[in-house]
């Protein structure tokens, strides 16, 4: 994954001076909150966990992560934008954030009650298949798609609305197939499926899926950057399988409930950068 800040020079850039209270001005007093909406064990929550004790370190205060699953991550969303804006809860998001808001009726404005802090990295998607199916590779997927009853090859995904979902859709319609989504209510419940073989198909990210493939638990069908993915070695992008231009990568990132005051998301967001700029960090976000 390559890192990068989605509000580039916010932390340094000049601004009109900040009259805090003092309170605010000690921030934090107190533990701080990483809201995640998926369960346990999917990527979300891999990296909020991967970045807590650095950042409790960096800010002398506990960080706990808190799991709030369901709804394609707006369980966890809703209770973000509920919370008080004093900085002391953060939610940390992936792609499906973006998107969910034009498939669903949500209790909150993406738009109006967040605000954007830091994009963790962006990475592959990566579309599996369980080692007793008898596809060897995705355009064998398709003739099979294409020759049996439309909607009968199910897939699973993290849930309705992820960048997984909408890829899936995308390279379906483009190949003139019709499969069957199975949605779940995250990437680890889905995982453990595929891995059981309840789901042939599983579309999910790098860091979920790409250990089983590398140990031959699942079958890696093809990536959606635009060149093969540097951790998954003999797994071809679907640019390279005739899909021209195609690329549909996923992302992650801290978001903060808005009106967080300025010079607390400025204190958050120095203080991720520095965690994300360690030599540790940066390898274990980047495998």
């Amino acid at each position: 994954m390559k890192r990068r800040t989605l509000l580039g020079g916010l932390a340094l850039a000049s601004s009109a001076p900040i009259l805090a209270s003092a309170q605010d001005a000690a921030w934090p007093t107190r533990p701080v909150r990483l809201l995640v909406g998926w369960p346990p064990g999917g990527s979300v929550d891999i990296l909020a966990r991967l970045l807590q004790p650095r950042l409790q370190a960096a800010l002398g205060q506990p960080v706990v992560v808190e799991n709030r699953p369901g709804a394609t991550g707006s369980v966890g969303a809703a209770e973000a934008a509920r919370a008080s804006a004093d900085g002391y809860t953060w939610l940390v998001v992936v792609d499906s954030h973006a998107i969910i808001p034009s498939i669903m009726t949500l209790p909150y404005d993406t738009r109006r009650d967040f605000t954007p802090v830091t994009l963790i990295g962006r990475g592959p998607l990566v579309v599996t298949a369980h080692p007793s199916t008898p596809w060897a590779s995705f355009p064998e997927l398709v003739a099979a798609a294409r020759s049996r009853q439309p909607g009968s090859i199910p897939y699973a995904t993290a849930g309705i609305g992820t960048m997984m979902h909408v890829a899936m859709v995308q390279l379906c319609n483009v190949a003139g197939i019709q499969m069957t989504h199975v949605p779940y209510r995250g990437g680890a419940p889905a995982l453990q499926d595929a891995l059981a073989g309840q789901v042939p198909l599983f579309v999910t990210n790098a860091p979920v899926g790409g250990p089983h493939v590398r140990s031959g638990a699942l079958k890696g069908l093809g990536v959606t950057t635009r060149a093969p993915w540097r951790d998954l070695p003999g797994v071809p992008s679907f640019h390279d399988l005739g899909f021209n231009g195609f690329e549909a990568p996923t992302w992650w990132g801290v978001f903060a409930p808005a009106g967080v005051p300025t010079h607390i998301r400025q204190r958050m967001e120095i203080a991720l950068s520095r965690v994300l700029a360690e030599p540790e960090v940066r390898a274990r976000v980047e495998a």
